[in-house]
């Protein structure tokens, strides 16, 4: 039940000096949070010599780090528009991997009109030519389709989890936010409903699955066609403490990091909610 708590992107309060992802590291371990998503989110402009400095300085802080690919993945794009995609995401694989990250956060794409059998089935083996070429290069990041807030959207958690089942080093990034605005409606945000949601992911990957969770939280705007935009969990009728709860009382671990227009602020809230609920946090190590 011990999970690390961090942001997606820099901390919005760190410091310009050192500025940069080393300086983010840092400043994400001296608030006490053990986790940072890189958000490589418009494209990967990284060089090895900077990915050598942001793996060090994790390693020296005992921070967790994620790369959040860039959005312009489509695993359903056309074969003339695939190429590109494909290099974004491996771009993303190679540089964060070298940046010491062990998981690459990416979009999965849209069904771009077609049943969501097809573009799922095609979905699939272009994932699965892309562990392929990462593990020939001894990579060892793991891939996560993250769960997505429109019905328009591949990303359903099922999708996700049947990418998961069928493909060994792919897992779900789990984004509760979208998770509750996806159907529009208002659902997806009760104890019992999240508990459903995690007996899923259990069913589908195994009890061990989920001590090792990679969760996106924020509070979310929507409409009838899902999402619209983040928001503050304050400032939407996200219901935080049940969505913990219910993580808690399914021994869940690993990673919440935070999307709110707040970034840290709101990380602060969920940890210092899951802690009052009597869950474990991991903060990381000296600040170095």
């Amino acid at each position: 039940m011990a999970f690390r708590f961090g942001t997606v992107g820099a901390p919005i309060s760190a410091p310009k000096k050192p500025g940069g992802s080393v300086g983010a590291v840092q400043h994400i371990r001296a608030m006490g949070f053990g986790a940072l998503e890189l958000g490589w989110v418009q494209s990967v402009r990284v060089s090895e010599e900077t990915c050598a400095a942001i793996r060090q300085q994790a390693k020296d802080s005992d921070v967790l780090l994620s790369v959040h690919a860039p959005y312009y993945i489509n695993l359903n794009a056309t074969f003339e528009e695939w190429p590109n995609a494909r290099r974004r995401l491996m771009d993303a694989a190679h540089y964060g991997n070298l940046a010491g990250a062990t998981e690459i956060i990416f979009h999965p794409g849209s069904y771009s009109g077609k049943p969501p059998e097809e573009a799922m089935k095609l979905a699939k083996a272009r994932l699965q030519d892309c562990v392929a070429e990462l593990r020939r290069n001894r990579n060892p990041v793991t891939l996560r389709p993250e769960t997505m807030g429109k019905p328009s959207q591949l990303g359903t958690l099922e999708e996700n989890l049947e990418m998961a089942k069928e493909i060994p080093g792919v897992v779900p990034c789990v984004d509760f936010a979208h998770l509750h605005a996806r159907a529009g409606d208002g659902s997806m945000n009760s104890y019992d409903e999240w508990m459903v949601v995690l007996g899923k992911y259990r069913d589908a990957l195994g009890k061990e699955a989920l001590k090792n969770m990679s969760c996106h939280l924020s509070g979310i705007a929507y409409t009838e066609m899902g999402e619209k935009n983040h928001l503050t969990i304050a400032e939407s009728d996200f219901k935080l403490e049940e969505l913990l709860r219910a993580l808690k009382d399914m021994d869940c671990g690993g990673r919440i990091l935070s999307e709110s227009p707040i970034l840290e602020e709101d990380a602060r809230l969920y940890q210092q909610t899951w802690e009052k609920l009597g869950g474990e946090v991991i903060t990381g190590g000296p600040a170095a």
